[in-house]
């Protein structure tokens, strides 16, 4: 088997990234070669690949789910935001530009060659390449210059899926009107729907399925229930809002974890590992109150370290922070506001300003972004999952180590992401926050990875349970079928 395939969706959110991901741990538990793609993303979720290259969080989850290594190839464009009009363009695992959102269009004709370039190199590799789309393919006003959806599939003549959301309501009229506002050639790719987080009997949905495919000539190729226990890495901050109940305690309490939730909070899934521990109680916090019990406070990382800073000091977070005399966790971002000083001309020009004092380190951030994967150990317990994105460099002044930062109390902080998901150190780390804060809590025994592999299988069932994949098959093969007919009004070809 040879082929590719797009899977867009009506909205962000809707689940391509999921749905994405399913197809390709199904595919390569049949023993196909299977890589995913996506010409360009926009997301402060990003993943580290093994030659130190950023791309997407939700592409390295999906090589995960097809069982091989993550590469820049696989997510050429990365927006990362940095304000409601700016972002940077990362090209091909490297900073390349800081643009606003009319700049970037002089930019998309050379993006999209690197990205078709990108395309054809992992076709020529791998049997199948799932490519996902960004956003909707109905966004109008952004069809002359897109490279992710509809512009990516005519030129790589790509069959596509449409996935709507049902769980907020009018998914029947986000189907129809996502294909109704395309033109008859970008129509003539569309090859069906697939309803996604579906609650309830699928039979209920029948008649609404039928009269979609009287009204646009195309099946729905599967309603993919909701599912819990697929706390997978969200890559859209939407997806935070909703939350997550803590897994059953070992011990006789939970630890309970705040994370202030900053307004460009970037590579949330840090704390996904304290989720995967039983009796951890993980909450987003933007109020002192919401901070006040909590036995752990966790200070993420940020696309714009100055401005959340002051957004921070505008809500009294500063002085709630600098009153606690519980643990504190700064990660990358977080880790440089509770130091002395931040001197930043390259995210917000601002130069120096004051950071919260908590931690003897001063920041100076540099035009190269550091982009590695490093290791090392906490108390004879190994970290071996951890990754840097980061403009600014720190140096210490004073302070006991911990892993490449410093803790002065209870106070830590560190650049490395994604350190937590080591077991041993998230362990051992939880343990001390348990006996510093009284709480008789007890670590589980299940490793991360096992967590995740799980997750990934599960996820793989679900497409293989609910999805017509004989169909899906079809289209990886033979592209989009020739005959289905225009549904008006339709754009400008």
């Amino acid at each position: 088997m040879r082929g590719a395939l797009l899977v867009a969706g009506t909205t962000s959110d809707a689940g391509k990234s999921v749905v994405t991901a399913g197809l390709c741990r199904w595919l390569a538990r049949q023993g196909v070669k299977v890589a995913p793609f996506k010409a360009q993303n926009m997301s402060l979720n990003s993943a580290v690949t093994a030659d130190g290259a950023e791309i997407g969080r939700a592409q390295a989850v999906q090589a995960a789910a097809a069982r091989v290594e993550p590469e820049a190839a696989m997510n050429p464009v990365l927006l990362k935001p940095g304000s409601d009009r700016s972002s940077q363009v990362v090209l091909l695992g490297k900073p390349y530009a800081d643009v606003s959102a009319l700049s970037y269009r002089e930019h998309k004709p050379a993006l999209m060659q690197v990205a078709l370039e990108c395309l054809a190199d992992l076709r020529s590799r791998y049997d199948v390449v799932l490519c996902e789309g960004a956003g909707s393919p109905a966004e109008i006003n952004l069809r002359a210059t897109d490279i992710a959806n509809m512009g990516l599939a005519r030129a790589a003549s790509l069959p596509v899926l449409v996935v709507g959301d049902i769980n907020p309501g009018g998914v029947f009229a986000a189907m129809f009107g996502t294909l109704a506002l395309l033109s008859p050639a970008d129509q003539a790719l569309v090859c069906g729907f697939v309803v996604n987080k579906f609650r309830g009997d699928p039979a209920l949905l029948q008649p609404g399925l039928d009269m979609l495919r009287q009204l646009t000539g195309r099946p729905t190729l599967g309603v993919l229930p909701w599912t819990e226990g697929l706390e997978l890495d969200v890559e859209d901050s939407l997806g935070l809002a909703a939350p997550v109940a803590p897994l059953p305690a070992l011990g006789r309490d939970v630890l309970r974890v705040s994370v202030v939730r900053l307004p460009r909070l970037s590579n949330w899934t840090d704390i996904d590992a304290l989720r995967a521990e039983p009796g951890v109680l993980v909450r987003f916090a933007s109020t002192p109150e919401e901070l006040a019990d909590a036995d752990l406070v966790v200070l993420p990382g940020t696309r714009q370290t100055v401005a959340d800073l002051a957004w921070l000091r505008a809500r009294g977070l500063d002085v709630a922070l600098a009153r606690r005399e519980g643990p504190v966790l700064g990660i990358c971002g977080g880790y440089q506001m509770l130091g002395g000083t931040i001197g930043d001309l390259v995210e917000s020009g601002a130069g120096t300003v004051d950071g919260l004092g908590l931690l003897p380190v001063d920041t100076v951030f540099g035009a190269d972004k550091v982009l590695a994967r490093p290791g090392g150990a906490w108390r004879g317990h190994p970290v071996t999952t951890a990754y840097e994105i980061h403009h600014g460099r720190i140096t210490p002044t004073a302070g006991e180590a911990f892993l490449d930062g410093v803790r002065v109390g209870a106070v830590s902080g560190t650049v490395w992401h994604g350190a937590l998901e080591s077991d041993g150190f998230r362990r051992a780390y939880l343990a001390e926050v348990a006996e510093l804060t009284g709480r008789a809590w007890v670590p589980g025994t299940v490793a991360f990875e096992d967590v995740r592999q799980a997750r990934l299988d599960l996820l793989g069932d679900v497409v293989a349970e609910h999805l017509d994949t004989d169909a899906v098959l079809r289209l990886i093969e033979h592209g989009a079928p020739g005959g289905l007919p225009f549904i008006p009004p339709g754009a400008p070809a």
